[in-house]
């Protein structure tokens, strides 16, 4: 891949039209009384201040039912599309990841990337939605992306974020070759960072042993989506802040709190857990090792 197009589609939860909606769903559901209860909630509104508006197009925000009819809308509106897109008009590689509205799309040749992108743009207009102007970004990327900007004098190659990561160009530290590096999204760590910080401060004279118990399940979280290969500086240094702040919490806990650091550092021992790479790498990830007794030789 040498071009990656990183497309965000405009307020998509709140432009959703109802009247494709239902038709996507007729294509699988036979049932009447089912399709009426859906329409009943999509068209359930919101209350604010006293006054209730109903809902003429997008899918209610918060409810249970959304990510399943987006999921159903880009379905129709863009995996079929961009699968026949790929068969009828793409001659060298592409690949397309969805999740949700969020998707990428990497291809081989420039030509067919921004020719993608004007075909994509048209196909959204005619189920009245459109992409975000300022989000939406074409970007040389790959393994000789660095090599080509640094001939056009553009630096290095642009960065893209996903699903809660930053992607950018790299290569290994043990052979040298090209890979793809992905560390935590900053501004959703720092983010994360000052919700930690209000939570602390509510739990600051609840014993230690709760409050320990609960960063141990929230850091856990955390290590279980973001501990990735290549990630490891960025939930070090997520982990290190998270025990800066309790730090800080527990010495507040009172004028005479004298917690020393050998102390801590065992409550430390005790509540955090292990920092370590929890996703290799596919290749690793999937790698069989049956030593030997395997029946396909």
């Amino acid at each position: 891949m040498n071009w990656v197009l990183d497309a965000d589609i405009r307020g998509f939860f709140d432009t959703m039209a109802h009247s494709w909606i239902i038709r996507f769903l007729e294509h699988r559901i036979a049932d009447k009384r089912i399709l009426r209860l859906i329409v009943k909630w999509l068209k359930v509104g919101t209350v604010e201040d006293g006054r209730r508006t109903r809902g003429v197009c997008g899918a209610p925000q918060g409810a249970v039912i959304s990510p399943i009819l987006a999921n159903a809308y880009l379905h129709y509106v863009f995996d079929l599309w961009v699968h026949r897109w790929r068969l009828t008009k793409a001659s060298g590689d592409m690949i397309v990841i969805r999740y949700a509205d969020d998707s990428i799309v990497g291809f081989q040749h420039e030509h067919e990337a921004r020719a993608f992108l004007d075909d994509l743009k048209e196909r959204m207009r005619k189920f009245e939605l459109a992409l975000h102007p300022d989000k939406t970004r074409l970007i040389r990327f790959g393994r000789h992306a660095a090599k080509q900007r640094e001939k056009l004098g553009e630096g290095k190659p642009e960065t893209f974020d996903f699903l809660g990561f930053t992607h950018f160009c790299t290569r290994s530290r043990k052979w040298g070759s090209f890979v793809i590096g992905r560390k935590t999204i900053k501004k959703r760590m720092r983010a994360k960072l000052k919700a930690i910080k209000m939570e602390l401060r509510k739990r600051m004279h609840d014993p230690v042993a709760q409050t320990g118990a609960w960063m141990k399940q929230m850091l856990q979280g955390h290590l279980n989506y973001f501990a990735v290969s290549g990630n490891h500086p960025s939930t070090w240094w997520y982990c290190n802040q998270v025990r800066w702040l309790w730090l800080r919490t527990l010495r507040r806990r009172s004028q005479k709190a004298n917690l020393s650091w050998v102390r801590f550092i065992n409550l430390v021992d005790r509540f955090f857990p292990p920092i370590r790479t929890l996703h290799p790498l596919p290749c690793h990830r999937f790698d069989a090792k049956t030593r030997g007794r395997s029946p396909v030789r």
